[in-house]
């Protein structure tokens, strides 16, 4: 399990496919990038389920249905089921559903995979404030226009309990950084002034939902996000790995406050298939790992010696880690990331 205030990254033997049995994988920045596939992300997940290890895809994005995922997945090469896909639509429909009589209306204002997971729980999905509904909710749509973000501010204004899938201000795509749902749910808290119910990472109501449906005994979450698929982890108390192949820079790594600090670190999904090398204890003020040594010298993160770069990153996250608990400043680590091509 993680630990509360990790000061370093974590060191594993074994390759992590061989030691947890579960991967809860996010989609956006880890295995494609809008409709593109990452680089690597086929091979090595493919890799790691041919060894026994369960590939479940856990995604805040709430606009598409589970059959419509597993269908991209499985026309990449990675044959998915849809049972394998786990969507913060399906979390949020378990909150309401749990807070509304059964059959309610839901004023759904989002995109098809919403609408699918209210009916699963037997709610009615409707489209006006003027249908009566006995709860709101936000989930992702890239096609959805300001009459359904005013819809759901006249219910809210009225009342209606407000929900959201997950308040990701921004999502990657093909051709940059988008804004995300959480963008859209800040349209409607500043009409209304309201503050809505969330479920998607890093809320433990997504966490709950993954761990009912995948059974996972020894699950490790895969994501490119700090503030939602690592916090997420760290939330629900399992370990972690983040991938640098999407929003998360290593500036914003090394920054991480201890609820964003990952277990494991590295640039891809090629990192699955291997073990995690060791970053040695602070000794005469320096973290090592590989060929590097990081240490904070006046104020500044600096790096000594030679070898591959994400053993680098590791040693200096032990370093500025370490001095963000001392209180030291350790921020400025501009020349140090220089020298990783980082």
């Amino acid at each position: 399990m993680s630990e509360r205030v990790r000061k370093q990254p974590g060191r594993c033997e074994r390759a992590l496919s061989e030691a947890y049995d579960t991967a809860l994988l996010d989609l956006d920045g880890v295995v494609y990038a809008g409709g593109s596939v990452i680089e690597h992300a086929v091979a090595s997940l493919s890799t790691a389920r041919d060894g026994g290890m369960h590939l479940a895809y856990v995604t805040n994005n709430a606009s598409r249905t589970p059959d419509a995922v597993a269908d991209q997945l499985t026309g990449f090469g990675l044959p998915t089921a849809p049972t394998d896909v786990i969507t913060s639509a399906q979390a949020v429909a378990r909150l309401i559903a749990g807070q509304v009589p059964d059959g309610a209306r839901v004023l759904a204002v989002g995109g098809e995979g919403l609408r699918v997971a209210l009916r699963e729980r037997g709610l009615v999905p409707v489209d006006s404030a003027e249908d009566d509904p006995a709860a709101v909710v936000q989930g992702f749509d890239p096609k959805l226009n300001w009459e359904r973000l005013a819809e759901a501010a006249y219910a809210v204004q009225r009342g209606v309990p407000w929900f959201a899938s997950n308040t990701d201000l921004t999502i990657p795509k093909e051709r940059g950084i988008a804004p995300g749902n959480g963008a859209l749910v800040e349209v409607v808290r500043t009409a209304t002034g309201g503050t809505p119910q969330v479920v998607g990472k890093p809320e433990t109501p997504m966490h709950r939902e993954t761990v009912l449906r995948t059974g996972a005994q020894r699950p490790l979450v895969i994501g490119d996000r700090l503030d939602t698929d690592i916090e997420g982890a760290y939330n629900g108390g399992v370990d972690s790995l983040l991938v640098l192949t999407g929003v998360t820079t290593a500036a914003e790594l090394l920054a991480a406050p201890p609820q964003h600090r990952p277990t494991y670190v590295d640039a891809d999904l090629r990192g699955v298939l291997g073990p995690q090398p060791e970053v040695s204890g602070e000794t005469d003020g320096g973290f090592g790992c590989g060929g590097w040594t990081a240490s904070v010298r006046d104020g500044v993160l600096a790096l000594d010696g030679d070898g591959a770069p994400l053993d680098g990153l590791r040693a200096l996250c032990a370093a500025a880690w370490t001095a963000a608990g001392d209180g030291t400043c350790g921020a400025d680590a501009g020349k140090a990331l220089a020298r990783l091509g980082l």
